[in-house]
């Protein structure tokens, strides 16, 4: 440390360590200004950078960059502070920088983890939303472990001690969280298995569950049902029911029975037949998939013939807009064949022809 005293004649010598800590300060609160400044200008001139990698990594690192640069300042200043007071309360600067620099470390990794997961999951295909979150949340629990024990090591605890007392201790935890470990697993299930991911519409006959998938945690997750109202499910839950998943679907089936009058009957096969060339020739059915349209049965109001077929798209509005189309196209088809669709009726039969007499 250079002399003040050469500097500042009329300073007193009891005053020079505090000169010392004071100038410390303010070299660090410059420092930590101009690493945020030159983090700052770097980040706007790597945006024009074809690659998001290098801001993700700009990113991570401004903050704990800034708290480190105050770190290892105030830890030279305590040293001074110690080194002329020998207070015992400031020998622990060495501990409390090795934490802080252990924090700030993983400070920015788990930032770096979470930019590259944004990025994995916005940038490619390769990797869906899911997976992309299901491996971040792994690389942090595991940073976040490792973190813990390697600090708890700096504290002067012994880890051997710690992972004994933790297999102990284990038996404890998992009888009472065993509800939480069931839906940390069934969390774990869904994203092995994937039955289905975030933005899927999903639905379960055993429950009352339907809605569009939001979020997959480890505890629960978020499915936004067609009230826009957030239901909550606990994963353990879908270890247990049947999951179905419309989003996955690779067609939709019109199903519809329609009745014709009975003294339209003649012209069934007519009817019919048109309506399965309509069919076939429409841009929109599938014709690949199962393609029927037949006489079914003798109604009591009418005589019934079905539609069974696909549509090539899966998107619930515009399948609606095909399926309305069709239906139009078929009582076009009825009607220009002289019949009529059924609607219930009553016929009353009289055995006996009543006579009127005059009065």
């Amino acid at each position: 440390m250079f002399d003040l005293q050469s500097w500042l004649p009329g300073l007193e010598a009891e005053w020079v360590w505090v000169v010392h800590v004071f100038i410390v300060v303010l070299l660090t609160a410059f420092a930590s200004y101009f690493s945020k400044k030159i983090l700052a200008r770097a980040l706007r001139r790597l945006k024009k950078t074809s690659t998001n990698w290098d801001e993700i990594l700009i990113t991570a690192m401004s903050r704990p960059l800034t708290w480190l640069a105050w770190l290892l300042g105030l830890k030279i200043a305590l040293d001074l502070i110690f080194v002329e007071t020998g207070n015992p309360l400031f020998s622990y600067a060495q501990i409390i920088r090795d934490v802080g620099v252990l924090v700030c470390l993983t400070w920015f990794v788990l930032g770096f983890v979470r930019g590259a997961e944004n990025e994995f999951s916005v940038t490619t295909d390769k990797v869906d939303r899911t997976t992309a979150q299901a491996i971040s949340k792994l690389i942090r629990l595991a940073v976040l472990i490792t973190a813990a024990l390697v600090m708890l090591q700096t504290l002067g605890f012994s880890v051997s001690g710690v992972l004994a007392m933790g297999g102990v201790g284990g038996i404890a935890v998992g009888f009472a969280a065993k509800d939480l470990l069931a839906n940390f697993f069934g969390g774990l299930v869904v994203y092995l298995d994937r039955p289905f991911v975030i933005g899927d519409w999903i639905r379960s006959p055993d429950r009352e569950i339907e809605g569009t998938v939001e979020k997959i945690g480890w505890r629960v997750s978020v499915i936004r049902n067609f009230e826009s109202r957030p239901i909550y499910v606990p994963n353990s839950i879908f270890t247990t029911i049947v999951v179905e998943n419309p989003s996955r679907m690779n067609n939709r089936r019109i199903h519809e029975t329609i009745g014709l009058r009975y003294a339209d009957i003649d012209t069934m096969d007519k009817v019919v037949a048109e309506v399965s060339a309509m069919l076939r020739a429409h841009e929109e059915i599938e014709t690949k998939q199962t393609l029927m349209v037949n006489f079914k049965q003798f109604s009591d109001s009418s005589v019934d013939f079905f539609v069974y077929c696909f549509t090539k798209t899966t998107q619930w509005v515009k399948f609606h807009e095909v399926k309305q189309e069709i239906l139009l196209k078929i009582s076009e088809i009825i009607e220009a064949n002289n019949a009529e669709i059924a609607f219930p009726t009553s016929t009353l039969h009289v055995a006996t022809p009543l006579t009127l007499k005059n009065q």
